[in-house]
């Protein structure tokens, strides 16, 4: 509480006593209204941060960009998400969670302005749409501010459920501005268009997404403001690089890289991988074309929220073993559809088995997201936790832009062996370190 200069006492910003360990000083009312107030901001962040990889193939069927284009227009987010996770890993000690989130939830409506604007121009330039995808990279960069903090909030007995429900259900982001991107494509209620094919004359509207998305910022920012404190977690910037010194901070950064990395960078490229490998995509129910690229992002979102109370319950290392294991068997399918012609035509490839190879890894990899946030706040006191997992999510945010130079530059069954390699490496680093009995830092 404190009190106005006309002597009234109205509620504090900032809680002065807190300590989740301690029951007396641990309010979980306020802990669970944080962490759904956040999430909210999180998921809208994500669509946000993933929009472009929704319309890429769009522009690429307007012919308003090339194939080359589209990879690099998608990439660019990732960039940008994983240099403004690096600024924003810093934040939650600094400005704490109050301001943190309603300053980010206004950064958020700045993409989304200008790209409602550009895409009402019949050809909207290339460089200027760069330079926007960049901006978008803000929606990712947020991860890495969003979970410290909420790491803040809940005992460590808790963190596993709480911060996989924050990650899990942020990352819905993802499968929903992808599934829902073409659907709202079809409304023209904001002016301008485009012809999806040239050919048929058929129309769109790809303003109307970012434009729809700017009033649940706006909801976002108004729940912010009435909802969210901070708790008296402080550290300046040379006290939050002490985590450069552990050998743990650097062998997590890899863990996570394997499975956020892979998360990020195929949901971002999912769509682009589709359009240039097949001609023909299979449709699931009412979904067709590069929309089915949505339902990675989503089993991956989907693993994430589930695998919180295992990795409470069992621990989070065996479970990154886990993990890893999975993602390198499930390149297999992935490599033999790549490596095999169908009926002799080499522009074909056997979709299913691609399919049910690129799904497999991102169920494993959600898998895996979980688990090492549950092992970080296991492994590190609560300030370094933070700090760490700013850190991780900050690297393995570049997965966007990895995997599509990448996919643009790279045979695509040479950079799914990389990940079948690295993949049994970080299995191995999760085996000695963190999950075996004796494990140095068994988590």
């Amino acid at each position: 509480m404190t009190t106005t200069s006309a002597g009234a006492i109205v509620p504090s910003a900032d809680i002065t006593q807190w300590n989740p360990e301690d029951p007396k000083l641990w309010q979980p009312k306020l802990a669970w209204r944080t962490l759904w107030t956040t999430t909210f901001s999180l998921m809208l962040g994500f669509m946000v941060w993933y929009l472009v990889s929704s319309l890429a193939p769009m522009l690429q069927n307007a012919q308003i960009i090339d194939q080359s284009q589209g990879y690099w227009l998608a990439a660019m987010p990732g960039l940008a998400g994983g240099l403004l996770r690096l600024v924003w890993m810093f934040l939650p000690p600094v400005m704490g969670t109050r301001r943190m989130v309603i300053w980010s939830t206004v950064a958020l409506m700045v993409p989304m302005l200008g790209w409602a604007w550009i895409l009402t121009i019949p050809q909207p330039p290339f460089a200027g749409m760069m330079f926007l995808a960049f901006l978008t990279g803000i929606g990712g960069g947020i991860f890495s501010g969003y979970m410290p903090s909420t790491s803040y909030f809940f005992p460590k007995s808790r963190q596993g459920v709480a911060l996989g429900l924050q990650a899990g259900i942020g990352n819905f982001g993802v499968s929903v501005v992808q599934l829902l991107t073409p659907i709202l494509v079809t409304i023209g209620i904001f002016g301008g268009s485009q012809q999806l094919v040239k050919t048929t004359k058929k129309l769109v509207w790809m303003q109307t997404a970012p434009a729809l998305i700017i009033p649940l910022l706006v909801i976002s920012l108004i729940l912010a403001i009435a909802f969210l404190k901070s708790v008296p977690i402080k550290a300046n910037f040379r006290q939050q690089i002490d985590i450069f010194t552990n050998k743990h901070t650097w062998f997590m950064t890899l863990e996570y890289l394997l499975t956020f990395g892979i998360f990020s960078g195929l949901a971002g490229q999912f769509g682009n991988v589709l359009k240039e490998l097949f001609s023909v995509v299979p449709t699931i129910g009412w979904l067709g074309g590069t929309t089915i690229a949505f339902l990675g992002a989503f089993i991956g979102s989907l693993a994430r929220v589930a695998w919180g109370p295992f990795c409470d319950r069992f621990g989070g290392g065996v479970w990154t073993v886990v993990s890893a294991v999975g993602i390198a068997a499930s390149t297999i399918p992935v490599l033999v559809s790549l490596t095999t012609d169908v009926k002799g035509q080499k522009d074909l490839v056997n979709i299913g088995l691609f399919l049910l190879g690129m799904f497999l890894i991102f169920f494993f990899a959600g898998v895996g997201n979980a688990s090492t946030f549950k092992q970080m706040p296991m492994i590190f006191e609560p300030r370094q936790a933070g700090g760490v997992i700013g850190w991780t999510a900050a690297i393995a945010a570049f997965g966007p832009f990895l995997f599509g130079v990448a996919f643009d530059v790279f045979p695509k069954s040479g950079v799914f062996t990389f990940v079948l390699v690295y993949a049994l490496v970080c299995a191995a680093i999760a085996w000695y370190f963190y999950a075996r009995p004796n494990a140095e830092a068994k988590s």
